[in-house]
């Protein structure tokens, strides 16, 4: 690699397919770019190397990229101690090269240009980037890559793109996409950014104007918010890139004129505030919509935007619209994930005497619908039901299938006041033959208050992560009784109840098994840090200690988690 430590003989180890989306992402990039992992070994290579080094990426795949690439002028091997781009990657820092010579296949050398960074891939730091343009390349002639009043290098403009690919695409939140965005074009290419975008009600919203102030970006609030919409035939450059046509240069003499829409009002009075001299005006195009527009404008920086500045916005607008769009649908998705969960998902009871804080977080993937649930519901005994469960699989199958578990154990609950063992038993019958559920964990149980004032617990587990009881005093332990296979084996064995009195001003922790289990971590340990942190936290009001509890515990796992917590009184005969 750029840097590794040439071993020889590892890299047939390493010869995993590379992510598509990472492979997407060293396309965009627009000339040759590869990625190494931590030991310097091919990872990733981009259809632009391929040519220029005339070498197939499948070949180039796992094979130590400093000795495989890194040559002296005359094509002879560069010593390890005498390349600056191994040294750079070692030390995990950027760093380019005016100069340098990598190996193409048929054994000539390729003079090139080379800029390096550790880049994310899986979210983990630990590859690096490698961006590097043939020096035998003539520049088309006219181009003019000036964006200030020194010329911007060629090796600057591809490490810009190669930037903004990796800051923007390794955030799937819209705002964070946004203030990427601008912080990687101010102050280089300008010192005002407007971006105007699209909602999904086709409304126009400015949702940035930044500019520069010393060595600070500042938003300029009071020219941000809705805008009119956008006109269906104005020539004007705003409304033309919010339509998606093309991209425009503008200066305060374009709206001058007498305006043709209400954009174009806004545009003047942009202008007149911020006294911008000369912007650039480009779209915002998703995969299947405009997204807005992107608007760079500069007023004290010296220089003007010119036709020859236009595609190299254009590209940068280009990988941040690709970033948009995912973050968009990402948090959509999300956004429909917690609304359909939070529907199917019950309000509590009252029950005079107890407390109860429920809560749920969904799975960090938004399209990942759970099959966590809790629910409590009161008995025609006087008793009150607790249950908290876990329907294998986290898709819409998943969600649906823990609403008709959830149903079908109300009604046998509600009709047959047997033990909770028994209930559960019934409901075991009848998964097979009735629900679309293949397996599934419960924990359910049954609180009643005794003659005495006390609060008595029975419950039976179905393969669940076992409850936790917490007295006021902060002594917690594990009720591991009353355990048994979970739900859709189609083993028809009997199940145990087990029972205990709960002390006054105990607090009873029902959850699932995201709240424990993470990668890199036994259970074992996930339930220690639960017991301890629950422990810590007995002296806290209910909804306070549950909220300390999810901020605290969870991990950064793959799962969505459901919580259920309930309080006795602090005195027995209340």
């Amino acid at each position: 690699m750029a840097g590794g430590e040439g071993t020889g003989t590892g890299h047939e180890e390493s010869r995993e397919a590379p992510r598509p989306q990472l492979l997407e992402a060293l396309e965009i990039i627009g000339t040759g770019a590869y990625v190494v992992d931590e030991q310097g070994r091919v990872a990733a290579v981009n259809t632009r190397a391929e040519e220029l080094l005339g070498r197939r990426a499948a070949d180039m795949a796992g094979q130590d990229a400093h000795d495989l690439l890194h040559r002296g002028p005359h094509g002879e091997q560069l010593p390890a101690t005498r390349c600056a781009m191994r040294l750079a990657f070692h030390a995990g820092r950027p760093a380019q090269g005016e100069l340098d010579y990598f190996a193409r296949a048929d054994g000539s050398v390729l003079p090139v240009s080379w800029l390096i960074a550790p880049c994310a891939v899986d979210g983990h730091d630990t590859h690096t980037l490698v961006v590097f343009h043939s020096r035998e390349q003539a520049q088309p002639a006219g181009t003019h890559p000036v964006l200030s009043a020194e010329p911007m290098s060629e090796l600057e403009r591809l490490a810009l793109l190669a930037e903004t690919t990796t800051q923007v695409t390794s955030t799937l939140n819209v705002d964070e996409t946004l203030r990427r965005l601008v912080a990687l074009v101010l102050p280089r290419l300008a010192d005002w950014a407007v971006i105007d975008l699209i909602t999904e009600h086709e409304e126009v919203w400015r949702t940035s104007v930044v500019h520069v102030d010393g060595d600070s970006l500042v938003h300029r609030e009071d020219l941000e918010g809705p805008m009119p919409p956008v006109p269906e035939e104005s020539p004007m450059p705003l409304s033309r890139a919010l339509r998606g046509v093309a991209s425009a240069l503008a200066g305060p003499e374009t709206y001058q004129r007498a305006p043709d829409s209400g954009i174009a009002v806004e545009q003047r009075r942009l202008f007149d505030a911020t006294g911008i001299r000369s912007a650039a005006i480009v779209p915002l195009r998703g995969t299947r919509e405009v997204l807005g527009a992107l608007t760079l404008g500069r007023a004290d920086k010296p220089g003007e935007f010119s036709t020859f500045d236009l595609p190299l916005i254009e590209d940068i607008a280009r990988r941040a619209s690709l970033a948009l769009d995912n973050a968009r649908l990402y948090q959509r998705q999300r956004a429909v994930a917690e609304t359909m969960q939070n529907h199917l998902l019950p309000q509590m009871p009252r029950v005079p005497g107890l407390q109860m804080a429920v809560r749920y977080l969904p799975a960090p993937d938004a399209s990942q619908v759970g099959g966590d649930w809790y629910d409590a519901f009161s008995l025609s005994d006087g008793a009150t039901a607790l249950a908290v469960g876990d329907v294998v699989g986290h898709d819409l199958e998943a969600a649906a299938g823990m609403a008709q578990l959830r149903n079908m154990l109300r009604a046998y609950a509600w009709s047959q006041q047997q033990p909770a063992s028994r209930i559960v038993e019934r409901l075991d019958e009848a998964i097979m033959p009735i629900t679309d559920v293949s397996m599934a964990t419960l924990v359910f149980a049954r609180v009643i208050r005794t003659e005495e004032g006390a609060w008595r617990l029975s419950w039976t587990n179905a393969g669940h992560p076992p409850p936790l009881l917490v007295t006021r005093d902060g002594l917690a332990h594990y009720l591991t009784d009353g355990h048994s296979l979970l739900l859709g084996t189609g083993l028809n064995a009997s199940r145990p109840d087990a029972t205990v009195l709960l002390p006054p001003g105990c607090t009873l922790l029902l959850y699932t098994d995201g709240l424990i289990e993470a990668p890199g971590r036994t259970l074992d340990e996930g339930m220690d840090r639960l017991r301890q942190h629950a422990a810590s936290l007995a002296h806290r009001p209910l909804p306070s200690f549950a909220d300390q509890l999810l901020r605290r515990v969870r991990p950064p796992g793959l799962d969505d988690v459901a919580l259920l917590a309930l309080r006795t009184p602090r005195r027995a005969d209340v």
